[in-house]
């Protein structure tokens, strides 16, 4: 069912790297058609980036399965007018050029609406479509650094650091797809089209919803509390004999939880950990305290002990300890993706099921330019159009 609800839809996609990829990848993973349309000799910028799995780059085989791919130079005319004749009878158009640079195209929400009024337009930028930064380019990291991201995480007295996980990236993909989802339904109903508009900017000052709200309510700056957390304690990493494991007591009873799995009860009756709020503002003693018990037991003695409690823990597990554990196993999102001429490629698949079940649609990303010669058949021309146009450089 998941892969082919959005059969028949079709999706014209000028974007590249991460955020915009990741946005069309889920809509393919739906069951829509997706068209990248990718500079010819190039491609998208992902194509490229190490380290790469036989011939095609890992990022790019993450982020660009379930498409076609077609070659167009929009600086040429002729490449220009074969993009908007795609517009003319898709459903979606997403791309992620600067402010600004679709309008001088000819490819702004208002041109192609024009002449396709059912078309749900997608603008994905770095900091939005209007104020004095928006015409900059943008990346996850730095708008880690510009939403504030970056200020809170690490530990404190140590230089900040990005969180590794390109989670405004992936963030902005996400809040697309969901846009271009809510364009469809309101398509459903009024039968016209919509503007969509997703920026970094605006997924990363969402992510900072909470801190935002405590900031505006206290006048008091986030701080850098390493794997802890502000309104909660004991809610953070603790040393183990052989690694580390997460402990996560958001409440009173469960803090009373962890005291019993282990066996160090006295913490209870302290009158400095009576409470929440007791525990966060006694935070440092609380967490030596609790340290000296977990750093001479193994990890998963910890964990053991904790969860016959019921108390919420993890062990800190690496990327290849997840991939190895039951429980992923069991959640099924790991999936083999076919790839011609090479071993299949494990990926992570859509994270979403419906009616209990995953998407099941796994066709591998396209090489450059795979797919310009059917989809130009698809548009009308015949062959020996194709083949002028590809000797004027409009398509590759």
């Amino acid at each position: 069912m998941l892969g082919a609800i959005l059969s028949g839809l079709k999706v014209v996609d000028l974007t590249q790297n991460v955020a915009g990829p990741f946005c069309t990848q889920v809509l393919g993973d739906m069951g829509a058609t997706v068209i990248k349309v990718e500079r010819p000799g190039r491609g998208d910028d992902t194509r490229d980036w190490p380290p790469r799995h036989g011939d095609q780059s890992a990022t790019f085989l993450a982020l660009n399965r379930n498409k076609s791919s077609i070659c167009l130079d929009l600086d040429h005319p002729e490449g220009l007018a074969v993009l908007k004749r795609l517009a003319a009878d898709a459903d979606v158009i997403i791309h992620s050029m600067k402010p600004g640079s679709a309008e001088s195209r000819g490819l702004g929400h208002a041109d192609l609406a024009a002449g396709n009024p059912r078309l749900i337009y997608c603008a994905i930028s770095a900091f939005g479509q209007a104020g004095p930064l928006a015409a900059l380019p943008g990346y996850d990291p730095l708008m880690q650094a510009f939403t504030g991201i970056m200020s809170t995480t690490g530990n404190e007295g140590d230089a900040p650091v990005r969180v590794a996980v390109s989670l405004i990236d992936l963030g902005t993909g996400m809040w697309a797809a969901l846009g271009v989802l809510a364009g469809v339904i309101e398509r459903g109903r009024s039968g016209r089209g919509m503007l969509v508009e997703a920026s970094l900017l605006d997924t990363g000052i969402g992510w900072m919803s909470v801190f935002v709200a405590t900031y505006l309510a206290t006048g008091t700056l986030p701080q850098k509390l390493g794997s802890g957390m502000a309104m909660a304690a004991p809610y953070q990493l603790f040393p183990a004999r052989d690694g580390h494991v997460f402990i996560a007591a958001g409440n009173d009873g469960l803090f009373e939880r962890v005291c019993g799995g282990l066996d160090c009860r006295e913490l209870v009756a302290d009158r400095r950990f009576a409470t929440n709020t007791a525990r966060v503002a006694n935070r440092e003693a609380l967490v030596a305290a609790i340290s000296a018990v977990t750093q001479q037991l193994p990890a998963a003695d910890i964990v053991s002990r904790l969860r016959a409690a019921g108390a919420p823990c993890s062990e800190l597990n690496s990327v290849a300890q997840m991939l190895a554990h039951p429980q992923v196993e069991a959640a099924g999102i790991i999936a083999d993706l076919p790839a011609a001429e090479r071993e299949s490629h494990r990926i992570v698949a859509l994270p979403l099921k419906l009616a209990g079940s995953r998407s099941a649609r796994l066709e591998p990303p396209p090489a450059l330019g795979a797919d310009t010669a059917s989809l130009l058949s698809g548009l009308g021309y015949a062959s020996d159009e194709i083949d002028r146009l590809r000797l004027a450089g409009a398509v590759g």
